[in-house]
């Protein structure tokens, strides 16, 4: 194909080759995607309509589980789709809609949980000011500046992707688009501007990763002076989930984007996406009520209700 505006499909990666597999990975997919259904669908109703729970930490959890919604439904129903009709195709609108979708929500993601690793320093290091700091107009400010700048970033990225020509074919090497396979397929040198704006992105995503680590710092050092064992206990439980998804997060999209090309292979490519693009948003639900009793409690409750209802 000598250029993008001949395309009007990509053909995406096929997770297997003979049928059987193919509906092996349909019901797999299925499974888990009804499960992050379920467990962000969960929270989202638990929090909304429990008023003990609207305080600044479950508002910013609501809006995690909701762009966990949004990112493991844009890639993962059009891979099942793809497995059951045993095909390969997306649109041209359809790939571009994928990666404008999957840049957006988890930019916002990222954003979203500096701001919540900003909950947490407050909530332990300075608590006589958290419903200063974080007041109910605070938090609807923080939470739309994570959505903004995600919808700022998608916007530029995906602009920037599909205005360049597109010369080696249409094939991407990924079970759905996003952008270095993209931009595999593009013409020599016409990629080094796309290569410039994530290099500006990348000083964006290191700043907020310095600042989660400065404000987890800080809140080590505030927990250990806490002379009670039982105040310290307290203090970690209301940390550590939020410390176990991050570190979930960050590990797997830094390990698909920044791992050595010594070590790559098509397997662990693949390996290392579904992890943050279908694992990461099916576990953050139930990483967060493991051991948060208050929501514990507020789920029971929402489904002794629906249960009671039915007899």
């Amino acid at each position: 194909m000598s250029n993008s505006s001949s395309i009007t499909e990509f053909l995406l990666l096929a997770f297997a080759d003979t049928r059987e597999l193919q509906l092996l990975q349909f019901w797999l997919f299925l499974g888990i995607y009804l499960a992050a259904l379920l467990g962000n669908g969960l929270i989202i109703t638990a929090i909304a309509c429990d008023h003990h729970l609207h305080t600044p930490m479950y508002f910013f959890l609501l809006n995690l589980s909701l762009l966990d919604l949004g990112s493991i439904s844009t890639t993962v129903p059009k891979a099942m789709a793809n497995s059951l009709w045993d095909t390969r195709a997306i649109s041209y609108a359809g790939c571009a809609a994928q990666v404008f979708l999957l840049v957006f929500l988890i930019s916002a993601e990222y954003s979203l949980l500096t701001v919540m690793s900003y909950d947490r320093y407050v909530a332990i290091c300075q608590p006589l000011h958290y419903g200063t700091l974080l007041g109910s107009r605070a938090c609807v400010h923080m939470a739309a500046a994570a959505w903004g700048s995600g919808f700022l970033n998608a916007v530029l990225h995906t602009a920037n992707t599909f205005s360049i020509p597109l010369c080696q074919g249409n094939a991407v090497d990924q079970f759905f688009c996003e952008i270095p396979p993209l931009l595999k397929l593009s013409c020599s040198d016409s990629y080094l501007r796309e290569i410039g704006l994530i290099v500006v992105t990348a000083f964006f995503i290191f700043a907020c990763f310095v600042f989660i680590v400065l404000s987890y710092v800080q809140i080590f050092r505030a927990v250990l002076r806490i002379p009670s064992e039982q105040g310290r206990h307290k203090a970690f439980s209301t940390c550590l989930p939020h410390l176990a998804v991050v570190s979930l997060f960050i590990s797997t999209v830094m390990l698909a984007y920044l791992k050595p090309p010594s070590i790559s292979s098509p397997a662990l490519d693949l390996v290392v996406t579904v992890l943050y693009s279908v694992v990461s948003p099916a576990v953050n639900p139930l990483i967060y009520s493991m051991r948060n009793q208050e929501l514990k409690g507020t789920l029971k409750q929402l489904v002794l209700l629906v249960v009671f209802q039915k007899q």
